[in-house]
């Protein structure tokens, strides 16, 4: 007969063990392992994205562990943050450590209406609407952002701004590359929609 520590002890590699498997099947099927961003990346970007503008909806593409769309959340005022994640282990992590740092916090949206300063989807980044952002931020592996590029180009507004973390955005030209003070020295590259419709450097 089984005692209730076996029992317990079970359950646990049996949970750790299933959530390793859709790691590494999500990973598979996406092309790239859910990866947190460094600190000094965090606060790179969050600078960047602090330059924009006056604020408005932020759509971070692939938010993994989402240790990135909360600090913009927390560091970019005016900015509501919505993250899109297919994975279920990094999506029910980035819930648990959104609710850890805002609670239940609102922020005033434009119809008076109460909004959450940060939220995470599942979804895929390939079928979501990105009219209505005002910026999209993503940590993406160069196959991903060949896909995402074209769609940005046709649904992003004019003026949209656009933050890549690691890997250049293909067909597009960088207003800006910032180089990391960390040990990879990542770049981070900034993009802006053309104003007029002109086509995109290849």
């Amino acid at each position: 007969m089984i005692g209730l520590y076996e029992t317990i002890s079970l359950v646990i590699v049996i949970t750790v063990l299933t959530a390793a498997l859709s790691i590494v099947w999500m990973s598979w099927r996406n092309g790239i392992t859910p990866m947190p961003s460094s600190l000094r990346v965090r606060r790179a970007v969050a600078e960047e994205v602090n330059g924009i503008g006056d604020g408005g909806l932020l759509v971070e593409a692939g938010s993994g562990w989402g240790t990135l769309g909360v600090y913009l959340a927390k560091h970019c005022e005016g900015w509501r943050v919505r993250g899109v994640e297919n994975s279920p282990l990094p999506l029910a992590f980035s819930r648990i450590a959104a609710w850890l740092t805002f609670g239940v916090r609102p922020v005033a949206g434009t119809a008076g209406d109460a909004v959450p300063l940060v939220t995470f989807l599942r979804d895929d980044i390939y079928r979501i609407s990105y009219r209505e952002a005002q910026a999209v931020v993503f940590y993406l592996y160069p196959g991903a952002m060949r896909r995402l590029g074209p769609l940005l180009a046709e649904q992003l507004a004019p003026g949209a701004s656009i933050v890549s973390v690691c890997f250049a955005l293909p067909g597009w030209k960088p207003e800006k590359t910032i180089i990391c003070k960390d040990i990879y020295r990542t770049r981070i590259y900034v993009y802006k929609k053309p104003l007029e419709e002109t086509r995109l450097s290849s």
